[in-house]
């Protein structure tokens, strides 16, 4: 029996990366009646059937898992924005930071193309907010060597719309990927002309790396009351001032709200607020019978 991290899936193939390299595997015909799918980034004991192929026997327990992509063990999302096309927008940047917050993942920020201007008003608001924050050039690998450290022995998550220069980020981070641009997206079935499929890729800092579509989803009819009932939870710097008059508060319009006080006195950053707000909207309407919203 061998232990490895599922890397790649397709067609009811799994590519194990272990000591061996990277192994195609199937799943034992018992996944089926557990309902449990092995998917990309799983812990699995597999047993080796030749030199090159293998059983995945079991998953090992999970961290955390998203569903699409399907992917799971995450342990840091860089949410990448840019200076233009697509401008930076707060209420995006801070629902995936909430999301992942949720999904116990450690959500990084990241301002790209900083040679087209200046981000540090809205870089601000999340150092301000406690997130670890960059401001980058992926032309300018001068600016990277902190943002790498971030990649050390961990599974990390590159999310963000297209055109912010995540493929960019990732080959002026780690060359030895070489990956064109648009690669790693197709590979995930962003394009038109795709085979859907998730794959991580080895980097040269001890981990993995994989880009994301859209975090709509990500939400989603499993977890969607519980992230509903959590959600100021979810945005950490609001914590110290969760004191609140009333046990029922929502922070939105309450007399004697802690979080409405800290955002008067200007503890609590507006935008991340007005974030908060609009996700409460969101899903202020939400119940068990109705969850197919996010």
């Amino acid at each position: 029996m061998k232990t490895g991290t599922i890397v790649k899936a397709v067609s009811g193939f799994y590519y194990v990366d272990c000591d061996n390299g990277v192994i195609q595997c199937k799943a034992r015909g018992n996944f089926r009646r557990t309902k449990v799918s092995p998917i990309v980034g799983d812990t699995v004991n597999f047993s080796i059937v030749d030199g090159n192929t293998g059983i995945i026997e079991n998953v090992l327990p999970r961290k955390n898992s998203l569903s699409r992509p399907a992917v799971a063990n995450i342990d840091k999302i860089i949410i990448v924005s840019s200076y233009e096309n697509p401008a930076p927008d707060t209420y995006l940047i801070d629902r995936m930071t909430a999301i992942s917050v949720f999904n116990r993942i450690e959500p990084i920020i990241v301002f790209n193309k900083s040679d087209l201007g200046d981000f540090s008003k809205i870089s601000h608001i999340y150092k301000n907010a406690g997130f670890n924050t960059y401001t980058i050039s992926a032309l300018n690998n001068g600016t990277l060597s902190s943002l790498k450290e971030e990649f050390n022995n961990c599974v990390c998550a590159m999310a963000g719309n297209s055109g912010v220069g995540k493929t960019s980020i990732i080959n002026a981070l780690f060359g030895n990927l070489n990956l064109k641009t648009g690669e790693i997206s197709t590979a995930l079935g962003r394009g038109r002309h795709t085979t859907r499929h998730t794959e991580m890729f080895k980097t040269d800092s001890g981990g993995y790396i994989i880009d994301t579509p859209g975090f709509s989803s990500v939400i989603n009819t499993d977890n969607i009351m519980d992230f509903k009932e959590k959600l100021v939870d979810c945005f950490k710097d609001f914590a110290p001032y969760i004191n609140c008059k009333y046990t029922t508060c929502t922070h939105i319009c309450e007399a004697g709200c802690g979080i409405l006080k800290a955002l008067d006195n200007g503890d609590i950053e507006k935008s991340r607020h007005n974030s908060y707000v609009a996700l409460f909207n969101e899903l202020k309407d939400v119940n068990k019978w109705n969850r197919n919203k996010g």
